[in-house]
């Protein structure tokens, strides 16, 4: 079943955070993620606002746990590290 990656991320470095995201975008279409939301203007209802989010879907958990564990990916993660605050889920869609 495909699956959401979900980030919540506080972006302390941008020019490191422009690394990562440059280097993010085609690790996860390698992976066959694609992107629904990046950035966008959103209401914070419950919980800890951060103020970027962003969700891509993936064909299944496994592919997008696939992707994060990439060295393509962790590569750009180096740059994300110290650069932002996140948190970083996938869920699974229920069809």
């Amino acid at each position: 079943m495909p699956a959401l990656w979900i980030a919540h991320v506080t972006v302390t470095d941008a020019e490191a955070y422009g690394r990562y995201a440059e280097l993010a975008g085609p690790a996860i279409a390698k992976h066959g993620g694609a992107f629904i939301a990046r950035g966008g203007r959103f209401v914070q209802l419950e919980g800890c606002e951060r103020p970027r989010n962003v969700v891509a879907r993936f064909p299944s958990v496994d592919a997008a746990v696939a992707c994060y564990e990439s060295p393509e990916y962790q590569a750009a993660l180096d740059h994300a590290r110290g650069a932002s605050e996140r948190e970083l889920m996938v869920v699974e869609i229920s069809e």
